[in-house]
């Protein structure tokens, strides 16, 4: 047996499963096994980054309701039900049926902010640290981030009440349940006002569906119907997340230039 295959055998036996694919590691370095549980499909996870396993607490703490269920959970390993349905949210949004996909995405997110009797994981980050990393390119660059971390600097300041948050909500991490819906998989656990959960669709699923014409003004008046926020606020939410993202590309050598547009197509929506 391969080191790679080695690392999920403790599970496969302690949990009764068998393999029912081939294993592979994301690009953040976790690993993934497609696996039966009791006949039905399910995927293990190994996590390898702190974010993961608060993450995989997280999806516990949900239980199922608009997000996967967790099966099991042992450290760093996690077992979900494997989300096996055909539709795609990306594949809607690129092919004409982005006000559909929108507002999927809407229902789902406000599914994951009810309350839950269970008291949240203690483990969640207040959104306010993940600005942090906005500070340096705002104080380097100026421009663009600098307005970003001024707007996200003022909503943090003036913060509604606070939920839980998945922290990186968008096309690709919103699944096809089948019967049981649209669910969420991979979150960051975040908490913070809900606006800030919606700011990330807008730079989904690429950079040519969500600068398309007058795409950014279209998906915000979806969310403020179906969510009942206020536009300029969640304006703003846009504005500043798009900025965070443009300072972690830079970061790590990424090209910052899609998130900053988005930035300042929000920019412009706001000035109107």
């Amino acid at each position: 047996m391969t080191t790679k295959g080695a690392r999920f055998e403790p599970w496969l036996t302690e949990w009764g499963l068998s393999r029912d694919g081939e294993a592979f590691t994301t690009k953040f370095g976790n690993h993934l096994l497609p696996v039966r549980y009791d006949g039905a499909p399910a995927m293990l996870k190994i996590a390898v980054h702190e974010e993961e396993r608060r993450g995989g607490e997280l999806m516990e703490w949900w239980g199922g309701i608009g997000a996967a269920r967790v099966l099991a959970r042992n450290g760093d390993a996690l077992l979900l039900e494997r989300l096996i349905g055909a539709r795609s949210l990306s594949a809607m949004a690129r092919s004409g049926e982005d006000d559909e996909a929108t507002r999927i995405l809407c229902q789902t997110a406000q599914a994951l902010h009810r309350p839950r009797r269970e008291p949240a994981p203690k483990s969640l980050i207040p959104l306010g640290d993940w600005f942090r990393a906005l500070e340096p390119a705002a104080s380097q660059h100026g421009g663009t981030f600098q307005t970003s971390a001024a707007v996200a600097k003022s909503l943090l300041k003036t913060a509604r009440s606070p939920v839980v948050l998945h922290g990186d909500f968008h096309h690709d991490n919103v699944l096809d349940g089948g019967a049981r819906g649209w669910l969420v998989i991979d979150p960051k656990g975040l908490i913070g006002e809900a606006g800030f959960e919606y700011a990330n669709l807008f730079r989904n699923p690429d950079i040519h569906v969500a600068l398309a014409p007058g795409q950014l003004r279209r998906r915000a008046a979806i969310v403020v119907n179906e969510t009942g926020l206020g536009m300029r606020r969640l304006l703003q939410w846009v504005l500043a997340y798009a900025g965070l993202g443009a300072a972690w590309s830079l970061s790590s050598g990424d090209d910052p230039g899609p998130g900053l547009r988005i930035a300042e197509t929000a920019a412009w929506e706001l000035a109107q």
